[in-house]
Formats: C-alpha cells, sequence, structure tokens
C-alpha cells in the first residue's frame, strides 16, 4: 500500500520536515508533496510533488491538479461530473469523508484517478480500502517522525518478499502434555492454504494453516489460525517476530500461502487456552526444530501439495517452512552467536 500515499511533511520548521522525509524513507515510503522553496532539495529517487496553492504539480514540469474541496453531495457531484476520462480528481474533504469516498470510487470505475487527502495517519486504512479498492492515491499530511510510525502502523507494514521456504522432514510426533496454547482470530477470512510461520526457534517457522477447513464434528472457521503454544514465535509483517503470548487485538500479522502470496492481517482476538499439545519435530539443515500445536484434527500444518491434520502426522512426512536469521533481539534480527533446543 505504500506506492500509493504521498507524504506531506507539516512540521513547524525546515528542519523538523526534512526529518519527516528521511523517516519515511528508511520505512519504505518514496511518494511526497512538499513545499516549494524544499522540493529542488528532495531526495533522489523519490516522487516529488509541490503544493501551489489550490494544486499540485509535479517536481520537474508536467500537468497540475486541481485540489477540489468537498462539502456536499452536490459539489462531489459535479466534481465527478468534470473529470475527464484518464484525468486525476483530488478531493479534500471539509465534512463526511467516507461515505462520499465510496460514492466516488464506485462511480470513478476505470475513467480516471481518484486522488484524497487524508487529514491524520488514522484517516488512511479508509482511504486506501473504500470500497475494497480506494483511492488510487492518498496524501496524507505527517506533523513528526513519530506519526510516520503511526502511519506504517496503520497500514501494515510492506510484507517481506523472497522468503526461504524449505521443505523439511518430520522426525517425531509425540503427546506433550497440558500447555497453553494460543488461538488467534483475524478480522480477514482466510483461505484454506493461507497461515501463519510458527515456532519454537526463529530459524525456522512451520505454516500452520487457517480453520477454513472444518471437520466432521466442527464448521469452519476461516478468520482463525490454531497457532500453537504461547512461547512460540510468530513472524510480522516487517520481518520481526513475536511471541504468540505477546499478540493483542489491532496487531498487524503475516498471513502466508505456502511458497505463494502474502498479505497483511489484523489480530481480532487472542484466545489463550489450556489444552492437550503435540510435540513436532522435524529436522532442518542437520538441526532439531520443532513447534508445539494443540492436539486436534482442526490445526493442520502444511506439505507441498495439502494442509495434514497434526493428528495424521507421522515420521517422515514432510512439512514445510521458512528459514529465518535464528538471533533477536525483542523481535529484530541481530547478528550474533545464538544457539536454540
Amino acid at each position: 500500500m505504500q506506492e500509493r500515499i504521498a507524504i506531506a511533511p507539516e512540521a513547524s520548521d525546515e528542519a523538523g520536515r526534512r526529518a519527516i522525509v528521511e523517516r519515511a524513507r528508511r520505512r519504505g515510503f518514496q511518494r511526497f508533496v512538499l513545499r516549494p522553496e524544499e522540493a529542488a532539495s528532495a531526495p533522489p529517487d523519490t516522487d516529488v510533488w509541490v503544493r501551489d496553492g489550490p494544486a499540485l504539480r509535479p517536481l520537474g514540469g508536467g500537468a497540475t491538479v486541481a485540489v477540489r474541496p468537498i462539502g456536499d453531495l452536490a459539489g462531489l457531484d459535479r466534481a465527478l461530473a468534470e473529470t475527464p476520462t484518464g484525468g486525476v480528481l483530488l478531493l479534500e474533504w471539509t465534512g463526511d469523508r467516507v461515505i462520499p469516498l465510496e460514492s466516488a470510487v464506485a462511480h470513478r470505475g476505470r475513467r480516471f484517478q481518484l486522488w484524497t487527502i487524508a487529514r491524520t495517519p488514522e484517516e488512511v486504512p479508509a482511504a486506501l480500502g473504500a470500497l475494497e479498492h480506494g483511492a488510487d492515491r492518498v496524501i496524507v499530511t505527517v506533523r513528526s517522525p513519530a506519526e510516520v510510525d503511526r502511519l506504517e502502523a496503520a497500514v501494515g507494514a510492506t510484507v517481506p518478499s523472497g522468503l526461504d521456504w524449505a521443505s523439511v522432514r518430520v522426525t517425531e510426533v509425540r503427546p506433550a502434555g497440558v500447555g497453553d496454547r494460543v488461538i488467534v482470530d483475524t478480522t480477514s477470512l482466510l483461505a484454506p492454504d493461507e497461515g501463519l510461520l510458527v515456532g519454537s526457534a526463529a530459524a525456522f517457522l512451520f505454516h500452520v494453516a487457517s480453520e477454513a477447513v472444518g471437520s466432521a464434528f466442527s464448521r469452519p472457521r476461516p478468520f482463525r489460525v490454531n497457532s500453537g503454544a504461547a512461547h512460540s514465535y510468530v513472524l510480522l509483517p516487517d520481518g520481526t517476530t513475536r511471541y504468540l503470548s505477546e499478540l493483542a487485538a489491532g496487531d498487524s500479522l503475516f498471513a502466508v500461502r505456502p511458497r505463494g502470496s502474502a498479505r497483511v492481517v489484523r489480530v481480532g482476538r487472542i484466545k489463550i487456552e489450556r489444552r492437550p499439545m503435540v510435540l513436532v519435530r522435524a529436522e532442518v539443515d542437520r538441526v532439531d526444530r520443532t513447534v508445539f500445536l494443540q492436539e486436534a484434527e482442526t490445526v493442520r500444518l502444511s506439505d507441498e501439495q495439502e494442509r495434514r491434520p497434526v493428528t495424521s502426522l507421522a515420521p517422515g512426512t514432510n512439512v514445510l517452512g521458512v528459514r529465518l536469521p535464528p538471533a533477536r533481539h525483542l523481535g529484530t534480527a541481530v547478528e550474533e552467536t545464538i544457539e536454540e533446543r
């Protein structure tokens, strides 16, 4: 989503505005709306627009885009009717912002690009997601470097790419007593092959599939991943890890298909209950890696072709997971000597 966001720094001094731009670039944002006197010194490899009164113009020349203030239905209808096919309509809300944007998205179709202005980072998700498609570009006012972090949290970080997937052989499956297992209910409906990456050691996380497929005695719960024991790591969208027991409502998670697509989803709630557990051990690069899961037919690990219930796993079965840098400090990968058993 970052490529659809343009940051307009609004700190009280030039140094503060430069700090916002630098923080945003480090976070992966590349589009900015700058003051005319500061645009010439914009960082390289960025897409910069200049705010000139009631219009934006691209740095280096090109067609300007007028800012259309919208406060009522009649004004919105006029703006939509007057925008030519292939043009750009940039809307700035003076009152309601969500319902009128949905109306604009519905009216736009594929005729023109729809841009909008967000007053705070918290307004950006609704602008990007209106009627699922949202605005083609959202220009958001950012008043401090800390607000860049708020923006990133609001929209979800860019998901990791180039994951090092591996098919590994299960060497042991055995009961592991009763433990605290964590169910993650998301605010999204997950596909049967989507799931979370979970494990006892950050060096290798197993793909635990969603409950989008039920059993003979339970209905599907496609928003849920019965993820594992409380001590387990889970991979987050920014490439860091967190313990399952630390997750809370609103946190971003990394939902991924084996060797396939990935997306950011949100935690809706966490359920921690004491349940019979099973230990699954696999050999990864001649090292044992483990995951503790509830012993239940609806808890499934992925292999190359399907999802296998942990109740039917046996030594010799292959399952999929992801190799990661093993050393972590508060979830962030670091370079140090480490041994996890």
